[in-house]
């Protein structure tokens, strides 16, 4: 797949500059129409906006991630199976497909176009009337930690590009290994190397992160950056809802 999953595209457009709290409300709205309303009308609007935000957002062809083949032979596969199940069986296939990949597209440019600072200030912000919610125990009131999901939820998404660069440094340097062996080649295990490799490399790693954020402060300094929506977001959310009400009206229309 492209080596920019889950990173910022360094490009300056209108779509960059918007909060990253209002991507992710568009992100949701998007995915909430669909689950109510997965018609091919519908299902067409929506890769057309997806489209038209891409292109607005001038991102490079390069960020396309690239999957591999027995991804699409898994497609295949699943298409075959429904073959003998008739017509409507087959559409409903290809609905869930297109609507998979429209929420994985819709997720890409989310990742494409923010920074990884933007998204734990703006999860925090977003989850903000959750800490009103609460129960008591022992005495003693507990919230909902929402500034501690909105960090887990941004770690996780800054350490998997990191992890995916070390799976594929270590599958290379495994190929790169001297053979010991024909019957030592056929003991080893590949999986299971690169996977305890990637383990202890993640370890590692996942210390050094604990020290620095502990260094800088804590997590909470992860949450606490200034993220607030501008009038580009109240735009931005207004044609996104403009967009939605159309894929309704041509949805009950047709």
């Amino acid at each position: 797949m492209s080596s920019v999953i889950l990173r910022e595209v360094p490009v300056d457009s209108p779509i960059h500059r918007l909060w990253a709290g209002t991507k992710m409300i568009a992100a949701f709205a998007i995915s909430v129409l669909l689950m109510f309303l997965p018609s091919w009308p519908v299902l067409g609007i929506t890769v057309a906006f997806l489209v038209a935000i891409w292109l607005t957002a001038r991102l490079p062809l390069g960020t396309l991630p690239r999957f591999p083949w027995w991804f699409w032979a898994g497609v295949l596969i699943g298409l075959c199976i429904n073959i003998p199940m008739g017509t409507t069986a087959i559409l409903g296939y290809l609905k869930i497909t297109v609507f998979a990949f429209i929420l994985l597209g819709a997720s890409f440019l989310i990742t494409w176009t923010t920074p990884m600072g933007d998204i734990a200030p703006a999860l925090a912000k977003l989850g903000a009337p959750l800490r009103r919610i609460g129960w008591t125990r022992k005495g003693v009131r507990h919230a909902v930690p929402v500034d501690e999901w909105a960090v887990v939820v941004a770690l996780t998404l800054r350490g998997l590009p990191l992890l995916l660069e070390e799976m594929r440094v270590l599958r290379a340097a495994r190929k790169l290994r001297p053979s010991d062996g024909m019957l030592q080649r056929a003991a080893d295990n590949p999986l299971a190397d690169i996977l305890t490799a990637a383990m202890a490399v993640s370890t590692r790693r996942a210390g050094e992160l604990g020290e620095a954020i502990t260094a800088r402060g804590g997590t909470g300094e992860l949450t606490a950056h200034p993220s607030l929506p501008g009038r580009g977001d109240i735009f931005a959310l207004a044609i996104t809802g403009l967009v939605g009400a159309s894929a309704i009206a041509l949805d009950i229309l047709l």
